[in-house]
């Protein structure tokens, strides 16, 4: 009796153990909220949810994007498991239109590490999980009050 309690045990440990990365998040500048969410087969995406600056995706290299809402971008791109808490991707950077290799960590239930790397030159931030006006309207729209 007393291993088929450990076997359970050690099942149920690991997936106590990871944290998922959906929710909603605000980046570290705070001036933009994304929504991570499942997307595809076992893989996370992320949209901007909410942005104090109201724009388009201009520089976007898909030509029918270009002029399109900034918000309901997927900027975070295919994010699939790596390791614990972590996975791996692309990046879209709407402020040059290009998309690079990326992931994100989360580092505790508050707080998502995201990096960018551009050959060998990476660079991250951490951003903070929100519960703001993005978060609570359910939606991806054009509310612009601040989180």
């Amino acid at each position: 009796m007393k291993v088929s309690w450990l076997f359970a045990l050690a099942l149920v440990l690991p997936a106590a153990a990871s944290a998922s990365p959906a929710g909603d998040w605000l980046v570290a500048d705070g001036k933009a909220v994304v929504r991570v969410a499942p997307c595809g087969q076992r893989a996370f995406c992320g949209k901007i949810a909410w942005t104090s600056d109201e724009g388009t995706d201009d520089h976007n290299p898909d030509a029918s994007k270009r002029g399109q809402n900034i918000i309901g971008t997927t900027i975070l791109i295919d994010m699939k498991a790596s390791g614990n808490n972590r996975w791996d991707g692309e990046i879209y950077n709407p402020q040059d239109g290009k998309t690079y290799s990326g992931s994100i960590a989360v580092v505790s239930p508050d707080m998502l590490r995201v990096e960018g790397c551009l050959l060998v030159f990476c660079g991250g931030e951490n951003w903070t999980r929100t519960s703001g006006p993005a978060a609570s309207t359910g939606r991806l729209g054009n509310d612009t009050r601040s989180p």
